[in-house]
């Protein structure tokens, strides 16, 4: 078959966009607003969280690597966030408000600006991966979320409420074991280990003024966060020997090591700062050598590498047919 002159033109541009690091970038959901994709330990699935008919907020879905057999494996009540899969490649955690209300929660008020509901009913569950659910695993009041996991250790990183502020908390696969690594006030968030669980990296904020502090108390009393200045952290596995490796006073966050431990992926604006407009970027992880990664004109978040580290998958609202579409991509990666 012939291509069309459009078609050429398209790819071309597509391939232009990108530094040399991507190839073979294949779109795998069309609609809606679908993000957060992170990868099964064999390769062969993506768990995902994504708003589409009939709900009316994420739940949380798994598909196969090339776009197949998207489904429901969440309760379809509340709102869900961060699914994850377990070393055993068949069970996931994720968080959900679904034991507060069928509902999904209220909005946040945007007349306090951009901000983020960190909603008090979200608890984190252990379910198979045909979506039933197995255990609660925290029970604490007040926010717990953003679970990730290291398949070497089996350790379950996580951000909570349960010390009146937004820490970073550990727990093994069960519930058991939970402790407490950071301590400075602010937000703490979206952590992921490195593959052999030494390392632990994550988006934060800590306010620097008494102005910034108010306000960040402020939201927190309304179970609200700002996301507009968030910088990534380094450290080791137990939170100790942290440092703050970006610096642009903007908005990065989602964070990933590359495969080898010796870089870090992630998403920031700084760019465009205070925009909705966010790229890639890799940095070693002592804050040197930073490079973009991609040049899409729009919002690209939330990479992970595949177990086999040659597969990237991430969202975007690359070619997206409305302010709000977000799709999930993947491309070969390049080192």
């Amino acid at each position: 078959m012939r291509w069309s002159v459009s078609i050429l033109l398209l790819v071309s541009a597509v391939v232009s966009a990108q530094s040399s690091h991507l190839a073979e970038i294949r779109q795998l959901t069309h609609g809606g607003e679908n993000a957060e994709a992170y990868w099964a330990p064999d390769g062969k699935r993506l768990i995902f969280q994504t708003t589409r008919s009939p709900y009316g907020c994420d739940q949380i879905f798994i598909m196969n690597a090339d776009g197949s057999d998207q489904h429901l494996v969440s309760t379809g009540k509340g709102r869900t966030t961060c699914g994850y899969f377990l070393g055993d490649n068949h069970h996931i955690v994720y968080a959900s408000t679904h034991l507060a209300g069928d509902a999904c929660p209220v909005e946040p008020d945007r007349s306090k600006g951009y901000v983020w509901g960190v909603f008090s009913g979200y608890d984190i569950f252990l379910a198979t991966d045909d979506g039933k659910i197995e255990k609660r695993l925290t029970d604490t009041p007040g926010y717990d979320a953003e679970a990730t996991v290291n398949w070497k250790t089996g350790d379950i990183v996580y951000t909570s409420l349960a010390s009146h502020d937004l820490d970073l908390w550990t727990m093994r696969a069960d519930g058991s074991g939970k402790k407490r690594l950071t301590t400075k006030e602010g937000y703490d968030g979206g952590a992921v280990f490195s593959r052999d669980g030494k390392k632990l990296v994550w988006r934060a904020n800590y306010p620097k003024t008494p102005s910034d502090m108010d306000r960040y108390k402020s939201l927190l009393a309304d179970n609200l966060t700002a996301p507009m200045k968030m910088e990534i952290v380094v450290a080791d596995a137990d939170g100790k020997n942290a440092r703050q490796i970006t610096n642009f006073g903007c908005a990065s966050f989602a964070p990933t090591f590359t495969p080898d431990g010796k870089k870090i992926l992630f998403s920031s604006n700084k760019h465009q700062c205070d925009s909705r407009n966010f790229e890639l970027y890799q940095i070693n992880v002592d804050g040197t050598g930073l490079e973009q990664v991609t040049s899409f004109g729009g919002f690209t978040s939330f990479p992970e590498f595949s177990p086999d580290g040659k597969t990237l998958v991430f969202c975007s609202d690359h070619d997206a047919k409305s302010r709000y579409e977000f799709n999930i991509f993947t491309a070969a990666w390049n080192n």
